[in-house]
């Protein structure tokens, strides 16, 4: 028996070595994607703390130690576009999205920026783009996998396509075991990085009402942005 085995193992594993490189990388890519899908596609909602980075190109060239404009707070979904964003530190911001209005709200100016839905940042798109599991994401980018990061989590590279005036590309961190992302770093065309840490992912079946719309209180000023 052992010896009808081993040549069949030794043929096996040939057959293996010999499948072209982009077949093997593109089927852990498939499994990477079904992971994060699986993870996060059908949640009915979801808060997540976050640390946020931006770096201009010289300093994301000088490393990690020279980042600027550091931010934390928490992050709140609701599929398919409720999205708000509470800045706690340095200072308290809100970004608030109900899919057809985007509210910037900053309490301690007593003022509110409203914008078309349209408008909306394309980072935040890509934020509930993300925290959807990468629903679709083969439809409007190139993705790869571009090896590991610092950590040991494995690396995507989405690139859009077509093109985007602002951004040139995204790479996610997605923790191997679980499939849990890690990171969202938005690549910009100047060579600058806006970073987004994520921490644990708590599951919200509902939020409190009114959580994704903005009534602005009193002495607070309301400037329309244009459209």
């Amino acid at each position: 028996m052992i010896m009808i085995l081993r040549p069949v193992c030794i043929l096996f594993c040939l057959m293996l070595f010999s499948l072209p490189a982009s077949s093997l990388l593109g089927d852990q890519l498939s499994t990477i994607l079904e992971g994060v899908r699986k993870r996060y596609g059908d949640l009915p909602g979801l808060t997540v703390p976050y640390e946020r980075e931006i770096m201009t190109r010289s300093m994301a060239l000088l490393g990690e130690q020279m980042a600027s404009d550091r931010a934390s707070g928490k992050i709140h979904f609701s599929p398919p576009h409720f999205l708000r964003v509470d800045q706690e530190k340095p200072t308290e911001e809100s970004l608030i999205s109900d899919g057809s209005t985007l509210w910037w709200y900053i309490p301690a100016k007593k003022q509110v920026h409203q914008y078309p839905s349209h408008k909306m940042g394309k980072e935040l798109k890509v934020l509930g783009d993300v925290l959807q599991g990468l629903r679709g994401v083969e439809e409007s980018f190139v993705v790869m996998l571009s090896g590991r990061d610092d950590t040991g989590g494995l690396q995507l590279e989405l690139t859009p396509n077509p093109p985007w005036p602002e951004i040139d590309h995204i790479t996610l961190s997605v923790a191997q075991e679980d499939y849990r992302i890690r990171k969202v770093e938005i690549h910009n065309l100047l060579g600058g990085i806006t970073r987004f840490k994520l921490g644990d992912v708590a599951v919200r079946k509902s939020f409190d009402a009114g959580l994704f719309t903005f009534v602005p209180p009193d002495g607070v000023k309301v400037i329309e942005e244009g459209g």
